[in-house]
């Protein structure tokens, strides 16, 4: 099944934020883990976009393996196959492919598909889905959009993980919606200070986004 274990479910949401990377070079995954957890942040999705990503997470998950390291954008069979294979704690795409999600399946991957629709949410709930990634979140409308389309699926207990347009000046009331799980943050450590190995600013990012998601869900 691609659905999250109860065990996940409650890590993520008590950490609230996950960090989204784009990582170019693999020598930079480790410290970057290490810089996000200095500050509270152990969740984070590693995107599919660079070369690099799946020598990120063996990396990450062999040498810091108090994160919890899944790889996103992944939109191929083949890429679930390769993200099992490195080890990813869970996987996320930015749409709703059903054979994507059934390989999820048969790889026992736990597995975020994108919505960004109620015809999307209707499909993930058909192939078992029950953590959703909101994508783009702002862009589609924020998070009064995101209420009016979770409504009618509400009582399936539905939760969501919005990501585009998720930052400082949106978290918190991202975080107090009962739907949201948690966020995604491509702001704690974007691909500049990665490049630049400013893990000192990463760091900050992270703890500032981890006190306002404690002050949210204490």
């Amino acid at each position: 099944m691609p659905t999250f274990s109860p065990e996940m479910v409650t890590r993520v949401e008590t950490t609230g934020v996950i960090a989204v990377l784009v990582i170019d070079d693999a020598d930079q995954a480790v410290p970057v883990a290490r810089a996000l957890l200095a500050g509270g942040v152990d969740a984070m999705e590693l995107t599919l976009r660079t070369p690099a990503a799946l020598e990120a997470l063996r990396r990450i998950r062999a040498e810091v393996p108090e994160m919890l390291a899944g790889i996103g954008t992944i939109l191929t069979v083949q890429q679930v196959d390769e993200v099992v294979a490195a080890g990813a704690a869970f996987g996320v795409s930015p749409g709703t492919n059903p054979r994507v999600i059934n390989a999820a399946r048969q790889q026992q991957l736990p597995f975020a598909p994108g919505i960004v629709t109620p015809s999307d949410i209707e499909q993930a709930l058909e192939l078992d889905c029950r953590l959703l990634k909101f994508f783009p979140a702002e862009p589609s409308g924020g998070l009064s959009y995101l209420r009016s389309i979770a409504a009618p699926f509400a009582h399936l207990g539905v939760r969501y993980v919005p990501l585009g347009g998720v930052n400082t000046e949106n978290l918190t009331a991202y975080l107090s919606e009962p739907a949201v799980l948690a966020v995604g943050g491509s702001w704690l450590a974007p691909r500049d200070l990665i490049q630049a190995q400013n893990w000192g600013e990463i760091e900050r990012r992270a703890s500032d986004a981890k006190r306002q998601a404690i002050a949210v869900r204490g």
